[in-house]
Formats: structure tokens, C-alpha cells, sequence
């Protein structure tokens, strides 16, 4: 069976250089792969060759990770509004105007942002590990979180830079990967995120958007708005280790979208370094069945 090549490009975005990874037929059905903290395209490394043959995958880097630009935050007012509105961009200049988003952790927010803005381009969702609800937060991981976003001051943003170190890293990979797994991580992805996490700048740039995070809880009502009233077709492939964003999180998908389909797998935060052949396999189904070509 012939492997479809991954190709790694870049689109210049408002002045910005955005990375992204492309593989697929070009008139293939669309799926924008938007990934999250802290890590970048990297995450879908091993699920675009899985899809490519009967899709077109695009997944870029956000702005200030990967290998797109990574403008200082006196530079640029990293916002997820600010993230969502270059992503939107990002999909005119390669001239997507149809596809279906796979969202996780930050990408949901910023996915579900376009979605709101224009519903007409989204096709379908899948999350994964990707929350839209109150009840996804994991207490205690969010904790410190929450308390920065009350209050940001120098005391309740040093618990918080924890989460960009390697050790908070390493942990969001491990915590909640049963053993029979645990061989599958690579520790190449925690290191991956590392070394770009530790770049020059990162610190002020992470710590405003982690400050931002409380505007996408503002829009929760909105998002929900959005399920009832467009009946999106949507797939949560969750890992239900995950102590970020808690499996309560993929269940209420079914409060406003009764059709949702929800898949619990035994795996942690990043369900793609353990389970991306079954999670290639349950998203194929999905699009072919709730979407066709």
C-alpha cells in the first residue's frame, strides 16, 4: 500500500509566516487539523499518513508555536480571538472554503471561534480531548490556571509557568497512559515541545494566552448556541486518563448535540501518541458516514 507524502509548507498570514504540514488529494475532502498546548503540527504526525488517502489534511503550527513566527508578546497581543482570526485567514489564503475541523486542547477554542464566525465553511467535528464545557476541567489541573486568570499577578503566575517546564510537559503526556501503554509514548514529542517551549520570549507569550483562556470560558453559551441550532455532526475521541480536560467534558457534547458520537479510549491528554490508528479508524467512519464526499 503507497504512503502519500507529508509536506511541510508555509503561507504568509498578516505579515506572518505560518508553518503548516499538508498531505492528501488536493480535491479531497478537507480536515484542518488544529492542534494544542504546548505542542504544534508535530502532534499529528502519525495520524495525517493514516487519513491522507482519502482526505486532504492540512494542520497548522499556531502562531508562537512550531515552526511558524513566534512575534514577542510586546509585538503581538496573543489572544485566542487574535489565534482564531489568523486561522480564518490562514483558510482563505489556501482557499478552504468547506472542511472539517479536528480540534484539541487549545484548538478547540480556537476552532469553535471559526465555527462561530463562519458556520457555513464547517462540515463536521471531531474532538479530541477538546473541551467546550464547564464540566471538562479537570479540578485540579486547572486550579492554578483559574487563579491566574482571577488574578494575574507575579505570585499566581509562577505556579503556572510550571506547566511550559519539561517536567509539566513530560506530565501532560504520562498522566493517565494506563502501563500497557506507556512503551508507545516517544519521548521525542515531550522533548519536541520543550526545546520550543523554552525558546526566547515563550514565557510572556504563554502566559498571556493561559491569561486569555477565561474569554473562551465567556463564549461556552455561545458554542452551545451553535451545536443546537446547526446540528454539526460531531466525533469525541477522548482519552479518559486525561486530567486536564476530564471525560465529563466529552460526554456533554450530548446535551446539545443528542447525535453526538462519543468514544472513550484508555489513554491520556494526547490520545495520538497511543491510539492514532484507532483514532484514524473511528474518524474515517465518521466523515464517510455523517458526511460522504
Amino acid at each position: 500500500m503507497s504512503v502519500l507524502p507529508t509536506r511541510h509548507r508555509t503561507v504568509t498570514v498578516r505579515g506572518h509566516e505560518i508553518a503548516y504540514r499538508e498531505a492528501g488529494p488536493a480535491d479531497a475532502p478537507v480536515l484542518l487539523l488544529l492542534h494544542g498546548f504546548p505542542t504544534s503540527s508535530h502532534m499529528f504526525r502519525d495520524l495525517i499518513p493514516l487519513l491522507a488517502g482519502e482526505h486532504r489534511l492540512i494542520a497548522p503550527d499556531h502562531l508562537g508555536f512550531g515552526r511558524s513566527a513566534a512575534p514577542s508578546a510586546a509585538a503581538f497581543d496573543y489572544t485566542f480571538a487574535a489565534l482564531a482570526a489568523l486561522t480564518a485567514e490562514f483558510t482563505e489564503a489556501l482557499g478552504l472554503d468547506r472542511f472539517a475541523l479536528y480540534i484539541q486542547d487549545y484548538g478547540a477554542p480556537i476552532g469553535l471561534r471559526l465555527a462561530l464566525d463562519h458556520p457555513e465553511r464547517i462540515t463536521a467535528i471531531v474532538t479530541q480531548n477538546g473541551n467546550a464545557y464547564e464540566e471538562g476541567l479537570g479540578a485540579e489541573a486547572w486550579a492554578p490556571v483559574l487563579a491566574m486568570i482571577a488574578d494575574r499577578t507575579p505570585e499566581t503566575e509562577e505556579p503556572v509557568r510550571a506547566i511550559r517546564s519539561p517536567d509539566g510537559i513530560r506530565w501532560q503526556y504520562e498522566t493517565g497512559v494506563p502501563a500497557a501503554y506507556r512503551d508507545l509514548l516517544s519521548p521525542d514529542a515531550w522533548h519536541h515541545d520543550a526545546a520550543l517551549m523554552a525558546r526566547e520570549g515563550q514565557d510572556a507569550v504563554q502566559l498571556d494566552l493561559i491569561a486569555d483562556y477565561g474569554s473562551n470560558f465567556a463564549l461556552y453559551p455561545a458554542f452551545h448556541e451553535y451545536f443546537r441550532t446547526s446540528r454539526i455532526p460531531l466525533l469525541a475521541v477522548w482519552g479518559e486518563g486525561d486530567q486536564v480536560f476530564v471525560p465529563a467534558g466529552a460526554e456533554a457534547f450530548r446535551r446539545d448535540l443528542p447525535d453526538a458520537e462519543i468514544h472513550l479510549l484508555p489513554t491520556g491528554h494526547f490520545a495520538l501518541e497511543t491510539h492514532a490508528p484507532a483514532v484514524a479508524a473511528l474518524i474515517g467512519d465518521f466523515l464517510k458516514r455523517r458526511v460522504g464526499a
